[in-house]
């Protein structure tokens, strides 16, 4: 295989399991208390990675690292508290576009929290995105939104915050197996409070009785190594890749997969106003994705040219 192939195929693993994470967390949602789903989410990575990769040669993270950290902890956890409310009420397809919107909302939290320029290309982005959450609802007619759509959308811009703080607490000796088993270690810290609470309001932890209790516990394993392979996986792929626009595009693949599961295990459908939502939503993150890196490589190309 040529070595300009392996990014690639590590890439596409790394999103295939992703949107096999979707998939399982899908099913898992509509069987757990969501609180609970959500602190196991990131508890059984963690212990799987401290059993079999970590035990050995854990390195505790430096001291100013420590609010990075507990950031992007912070953020994954009401990510994936929205995420897996979002699955409960939408469809899996759905919930994954809501929940890759979150390179979208990157530039207005840079805005916020370092006072960088917000790009005109970015604002048009969020307003495409917008138009299609509305199209999404299927009612049109007074232009109403359904909560779950918010709660998604939530989702992304949790997402965008845990992207943020991830590249800070990267800035470290630590390897990805360490930063991925403190970052879950931290986000089982944070969710702790919402299982007390559910706990309190509703005892129950299994809400449905239609699967056995040794097919949950293998999906969530199942789901823990999937969560780890993403992780490892992309990180492969980063490291081997020549530059980061070689693999941008794949990165969507994860929707391609998504869709395909949906078909194979839903009996979803969409009304055309629906789809043009869906539709927009995705157009504009590959905008925002893509034409910043067109328009770099074309001024490249043209000092290049002028070089010459």
């Amino acid at each position: 295989m040529s070595n300009q192939l392996y990014p690639i195929v590590f890439m596409l693993l790394s999103t295939f399991s992703l949107s096999l994470t979707g998939l399982f967390s899908k099913f898992l949602s509509q069987q757990l208390e969501p609180s609970l789903l959500g602190f196991l989410r990131f508890f059984l990575p963690m212990s799987l990675l401290l059993v079999f990769v970590a035990l050995p040669k854990i390195r505790i993270p430096e001291r100013r690292l420590m609010k990075p950290f507990w950031l992007r902890a912070v953020c994954i956890g009401l990510c994936q508290i929205c995420f897996i409310y979002s699955l409960k009420h939408l469809s899996l397809v759905e919930s994954v576009v809501l929940f890759s919107t979150g390179p979208m909302f990157i530039p207005l939290l840079e805005k916020l929290i370092f006072s960088t320029r917000v790009r005109p290309l970015s604002i048009l982005g969020l307003v495409i995105t917008f138009i299609g959450v509305l199209l999404l609802a299927g009612d049109v007619s007074n232009l109403s939104l359904r909560i779950e759509l918010l709660v998604g959308l939530a989702a992304g811009f949790f997402n965008a915050g845990s992207q943020l703080a991830l590249y800070r607490s990267s800035k470290t000796d630590l390897n990805p197996f360490e930063i991925n088993f403190w970052t879950f270690l931290f986000a089982s810290v944070v969710l702790l409070p919402f299982v007390g609470v559910s706990a309190l309001q509703q005892p129950e932890w299994i809400v449905s009785e239609s699967s056995s209790l040794m097919l949950l516990v293998a999906v969530l394993f199942a789901l823990a190594a999937l969560i780890i392979n993403t992780q490892v996986f992309r990180s492969k792929a980063y490291k081997l890749a020549e530059s980061n626009s070689q693999l941008a595009p794949l990165i969507y693949t994860n929707l391609l997969f998504t869709a395909l599961w949906q078909w194979l295990f839903f009996d979803e459908s969409y009304e055309s106003i629906q789809l043009l939502g869906l539709g927009l939503i995705v157009f504009a993150n590959v905008l925002c994705a893509f034409i910043p890196k067109w328009v770099k490589a074309i001024e490249r190309l043209r000092m290049n040219h002028n070089l010459r």
